[in-house]
């Protein structure tokens, strides 16, 4: 079964009177949605208790949690200390996550800044086999870490870098945030065709399991010539990449175990229940 659900609250929900994330799950189910991803970005240090009360709320409520690790981490760090910091954040974010009882963690690898594009890819993939070391380490590797794609051209992360950099290893398994693609395509991701380049390289490469199982950020974007600029609603219409060809090449290709996280802002849940609607074409 294809799952949606929202990354972060939606402003509906603080609009009725709740205020802490402990909330959301109850709150989440009742909309009639499956997931829910909370964000590491600036609360790596979350307590483990916190955690722990996460994994008991969504057992209750059978709402599967994911989430995302810190935003500032980059791979392409060429500094020993600024790396093993890096890695500290995303081993912490896997440990946070196997408390919560959840199995994806999506993480932005790095940006390009100065380097040329294939001297930051060489270093960020020497990075991310040390991030690799340290999961099996600390017996991790029954999690998933999921690189995201990203929309601005400064950073690593296009959907052919994210599907190489997953071939690493078998707990490696792709985010696809389609709205950052449609930035870097300049708005042309708008047909089945386009998505099906995507999901059929992803199949090619990664195979069966870890296409059936990939995880998907979605939302609107707003963008320039240098990429994303900033996350818009399914109402906008003036920017995509529109969900219902993306909807038709999941079915086509018979992709039933994906994660489908709506980051429109402000209604990330209001929107995810639509995507689901359109996906299961309910009324």
């Amino acid at each position: 079964m294809v799952k949606f659900g929202p990354s972060g609250n939606d402003i509906l929900f603080y609009d009725e009177g709740h205020k802490h994330s402990s909330e959301a799950f109850e709150w989440v189910k009742n909309r009639g949605l499956d997931l829910y991803e909370y964000s590491l970005a600036r609360n790596v240090y979350l307590k483990e208790e916190t955690a722990l009360q996460f994994y008991e709320l969504s057992k209750k409520y059978g709402i599967e949690i994911s989430v995302h690790a810190p935003y500032y981490i980059n791979l392409a760090n060429e500094s020993e200390e600024a790396i093993e910091k890096n890695i500290a954040y995303i081993i912490r974010s896997l440990q946070l996550l196997k408390i919560m009882g959840g199995k994806k963690c999506v993480v932005h690898l790095a940006s390009q800044g100065t380097k040329e594009r294939n001297e930051a890819l060489r270093i960020t993939k020497n990075n991310l086999l040390k991030v690799l070391e340290k999961i099996y380490e600390y017996k991790l590797d029954d999690l998933f870490l999921c690189p995201e794609t990203m929309g601005k051209y400064v950073q690593i992360g296009n959907h052919e870098e994210i599907i190489n950099f997953c071939k690493l290893d078998k707990c490696l398994i792709p985010t696809f945030d389609f709205g950052h693609l449609n930035c870097l395509m300049q708005g042309k991701l708008n047909n089945e065709e386009e998505y099906e380049k995507i999901i059929k390289l992803c199949n090619q490469e990664l195979g069966e399991f870890k296409t059936n199982n990939m995880h998907i950020h979605f939302s609107k974007i707003e963008f320039s010539s240098k990429g994303e600029i900033r996350h818009l609603t399914l109402d906008d219409t003036k920017f995509g990449p529109p969900f219902e060809p993306l909807a038709k090449v999941l079915k086509n290709y018979k992709i039933e175990n994906a994660t489908i996280i709506s980051e429109s802002r402000e209604i990330m849940a209001q929107d995810a229940l639509r995507l689901k609607k359109m996906f299961y074409k309910q009324s």
